[in-house]
């Protein structure tokens, strides 16, 4: 890695090497406070808790949960391309590692990625040792991508997605960053601005196949529960404020409130389940009864159902006839809407979509999402026809954005086909 930067290179491989002493500690820490794994940390320090599986390995690495549930579209496409390709999905997240276990495609695996030092580095690949390594949207580590370049395994990223704020923190570091982007032997961006973004960090040729996420299959759905909610909730109308924080939990409630009791159902599914509380009392003050969904189904006068769960968003979208997506409504960016999408629920947003920019103005320029002004919601509840015409302009976005996957993918098998 002597190649890695200059004065930064071995400012950033001292680092690796200090925080390499450090981190048992500083993990051990983390675990104390609940955000690590008992079973599972060790991971981090490149230690193995699987067997690797014989044959050809792809390694897909994505930060955080919707990232990680996106490459489904793609891991599914190469096992379809060539059945004799294993698996393996690495994150950061202890959240996106539950629910991908859940959501797990055939003939995949997953660990937590190994933290960016020498001595853990090499013991990860030591023992994997992919065939393939692929980096998703925002996440590469410079001192993984040369240690797998000294070992001529090819990279590549996709679905890369760096806003103006991202490149100007990278920006900083591009001494660093240069070495490892030409070490990839394939870049797609989502979009043409990131693009242009990666080439002044040092890439070379970038192509823009836009996102992943319209082409990844359904979330998954214990077919039993939906059986079950289904028939408690009969003849009421069910919406949903998906991945919400608390300014879309203000629209939602105020809306529920507005429409009348009894005909319709709210569930909300906070991003952060800790929040089931905060969300409980705002219920409250605006005399809505509610349950959440650790005391059971909802009953004929609940109001808003609390979803204090990881793991069940596959369920909520089902129950949905329209959700209203979170983060739109402040300063987070927006969330994935097309999850909403692969199961039939018709999408509302707010007006921040920063971080799916691309994703949401192919769907609201095609009328298959409905962007909402702060307190508009509250003025009139979708109609259930404006909502299946939505469902159906989505459906058609989705079926378009996914050839570009099946591109992508046969180039892929092209790189890990002579090894």
């Amino acid at each position: 890695m002597a190649d890695m930067g200059g004065v930064w290179g071995a400012a950033y491989r001292g680092v690796g090497r200090l925080l390499g002493l450090l981190a048992p500690l500083l993990l051990r820490r983390r675990l104390a406070r609940g955000r690590e794994d008992p079973a599972r940390w060790c991971e981090k320090l490149g230690q193995a808790s699987l067997p690797r599986p014989d044959g050809r390995l792809v390694w897909l690495h994505a930060v955080g949960l919707g990232e990680v549930l996106a490459l489904r579209a793609l891991i599914t496409r190469l096992g379809a391309a060539d059945p004799s390709l294993n698996f393996l999905v690495t994150c950061s997240s202890r959240n996106a590692a539950d629910v991908f276990a859940r959501n797990l495609p055939p003939r995949c695996q997953h660990q937590f990625a190994p933290l960016d030092c020498p001595q853990f580095v090499t013991k990860f690949l030591d023992h994997w040792q992919p065939d393939l390594i692929i980096w998703s949207e925002q996440d590469i580590w410079p001192g993984v991508i040369l240690a797998a370049r000294a070992r001529a395994v090819p990279q590549v990223l996709i679905n890369a997605r760096m806003d103006a704020r991202s490149f100007t923190r990278r920006h900083a570091l591009r001494a660093l960053y240069a070495p490892a982007l030409r070490a990839l032997q394939m870049i797609d961006a989502q979009d043409a601005a990131t693009a242009q973004h990666l080439q002044a960090l040092g890439a070379g040729d970038v192509t823009v196949s836009g996102s992943l996420k319209p082409a990844g299959p359904p979330l998954a759905v214990d077919a039993g529960e939906l059986s079950c909610v289904t028939q408690q909730i009969q003849g009421r109308t069910v919406w949903l404020a998906a991945s919400s924080h608390p300014n879309d939990e203000a629209e939602a409630l105020a809306a529920q409130a507005a429409w009348g009791r009894g005909c319709h159902l709210l569930i909300i599914a906070p991003r952060d389940i800790t929040r089931a509380d905060a969300i409980a009392a705002q219920a409250q003050a605006q005399g809505l009864n509610f349950m959440r969904r650790s005391q059971g189904t909802p009953t004929a006068d609940t109001d808003v159902w609390i979803a204090d769960s990881y793991g069940e968003m596959g369920l909520w979208y089902s129950l949905a006839e329209f959700a209203l997506i979170g983060g739109g409504f402040g300063t987070t960016g927006g969330h994935n809407p097309w999850e909403a999408v692969q199961l039939d629920a018709a999408v509302l947003h707010g007006p921040d979509v920063a971080n799916f920019r691309a994703d949401y103005a192919a769907l609201d320029g095609a009328g298959a999402a409905r962007v909402l002004a702060p307190g508009e919601l509250a003025k009139s509840a979708p109609t259930r026809q404006a909502c299946a015409d939505q469902v159906q302009r989505a459906r058609a976005c989705a079926q378009t954005a996914s050839a570009a996957i099946d591109a992508q993918a046969a180039r892929l098998i092209h790189l890990i086909g002579g090894r």
